[in-house]
């Protein structure tokens, strides 16, 4: 009795089964489909991204190279990698091409590049801009202007707040202001946490500044020019060996 119950449970079982299959069946092939389609999609547009990111990095190396020996021809290599290139690599290359714009003497479009790429990006690209920005205007902006340019890097829990108060002590060095910019140079050569070379930087120009560096003690002379004799003739020259005639 048990195997004629068992023969018929499965009976009915294969039933529902084919019945289920056939009013589902096309509909769990199709999911099915989608599901195999979408992952060979996803796996293509992988290797498609990494071929591209591969493609900018090449470029992006080749333009900085050229950046170092042809800054202008350089710029236009940037633009285009700027335009076209997975996001980070865009942002880099407009980064590299402020740089380049700013060697070439070009200052106006540096600045104007690094203040856009500093107003949409407040991660690293953004910050380096901001500062590469201060700099570039350091030695004609008021520094009022600067702080205003630094404000979001100077607060307390910025990493980025030693260099841009480095650029400000600068500030103040430039428009005489010696004494508060011996104290901000002080204050940064004591930050234990903020980086090697410019705590170094700000000894030195601390130390400069307590010496009286800043004192202008006027000039050089440049040497004598030899008078020309009275009767016009060029005046003799001796060479080594051989005593004047």
């Amino acid at each position: 009795m048990t195997d004629i119950f068992r023969e018929v449970e499965e009976d009915v079982r294969r039933e529902r089964l084919e019945k289920l299959w056939k009013q589902y069946g096309d509909y769990i092939i199709a999911a099915a489909a989608i599901v195999i389609i979408t992952i060979a999609g996803f796996e293509l547009w992988q290797r498609y991204e990494a071929s591209q990111r591969e493609k900018a990095s090449a470029q992006f190396n080749a333009a900085i190279q050229l950046a170092g020996t042809n800054p202008a021809q350089a710029v236009d290599q940037l633009s285009a990698l700027a335009a076209s290139a997975p996001s980070g690599y865009a942002l880099l290359a407009r980064l590299a091409k402020a740089d380049a714009l700013l060697a070439t003497g070009d200052k106006v479009r540096a600045v104007a590049e690094y203040e856009a790429l500093a107003a949409k990006n407040d991660g690293p690209i953004g910050s380096t801009a901001r500062i590469r920005a201060a700099w570039a205007l350091a030695d004609t902006a008021s520094k009022a202007q600067l702080q205003t340019l630094l404000a979001p890097l100077t607060s307390p829990t910025s990493p980025w707040r030693y260099m841009a108060n480095e650029v400000l002590a600068y500030a103040d060095y430039r428009v005489g202001e010696y004494q508060a910019s011996e104290k901000e140079y002080r204050a940064l050569a004591a930050e234990t946490e903020a980086p090697a070379p410019l705590r170094t930087r700000a000894r030195i120009m601390a130390a400069f500044l307590k010496g009286g560096g800043n004192t202008n003690f006027g000039f050089v002379p440049q040497a004598p020019t030899p008078a020309a004799p009275a009767n016009g003739a060029a005046p003799q020259t001796t060479q080594q060996g051989s005593p004047p005639q």
